[in-house]
């Protein structure tokens, strides 16, 4: 069963979103929250698999929320879905970086937006490649963090590649076919990437790439 805490300071966004996922036999809604706020102190007392957590919102927005979710090691099973108006807005870069998996619009049509909840349930990140391409913009003109690469040395070739990979925006299917790996080799380098990294999940591994210089921008 997935477990999913709905954060949105609009009754009827959270209704919405709820009545969808009410309809799913491997989903259950175990909390509301109106405001960032309250969405922690539930992700604390319900230990959701997933957090569908508004950008703007009061009293703590999302990408706050998100950050504190993020640094709370109680809360390390939390994945954290930003929901937004606005698509891929600026808001993207600083939410990848407080701790988020992935993003969803509110218009998303609903299979969509229950196939989103599954794969954010199994860890993977939803980056579409518009996001990967909004970061990789990002970094084209952005020193590189000398301090994100710690662990990087831990890593084997064949580690390095696949996170390469990861941050170019590719499926672990694609990945599969461009290494010649099956995809469950490529998910076990990846996590052990993540492992070794301590990235939470895809979407930090992506941050961590670029800003540690494992993967430079193209045309940078």
């Amino acid at each position: 069963m997935i477990r999913v805490l709905l954060v949105d300071d609009q009754p009827l966004i959270r209704s919405g979103f709820r009545a969808l996922l009410d309809l799913e036999d491997d989903i259950e809604v175990v909390a509301e929250a109106a405001d960032g706020r309250e969405g922690l102190e539930l992700a604390r007392e319900h230990l959701p698999d997933i957090a569908l957590v508004d950008i703007q919102m009061p009293v703590v927005d999302g990408i706050e929320a998100t950050r504190r979710i993020a640094a709370d090691p109680a809360l390390a099973g939390v994945h954290v879905v930003i929901l937004t108006n606005y698509g891929m807005d600026e808001y993207v870069f600083d939410a990848l970086r407080a701790g988020a998996a992935g993003f969803l619009v509110k218009d998303i049509v609903p299979d969509d937006f229950l196939h989103a909840v599954r794969v954010a349930a199994r860890g993977d990140a939803l980056l579409a490649p518009s996001i990967t391409r909004k970061l990789i913009d990002r970094y084209v003109s952005q020193p590189l963090d000398t301090g994100a690469g710690a662990g990087l040395e831990e890593l084997t070739g064949r580690e390095r590649e696949a996170v390469a990979l990861v941050a170019r925006g590719l499926s672990n299917d694609e990945i599969a076919d461009h290494m010649v790996i099956s995809p469950m080799t490529v998910k076990t380098h990846v996590n052990r990437a993540m492992t070794k990294l301590h990235a939470r999940d895809r979407a930090q591994l992506v941050v961590l790439a670029y800003e540690s210089g494992l993967v430079v921008p193209r045309g940078s």
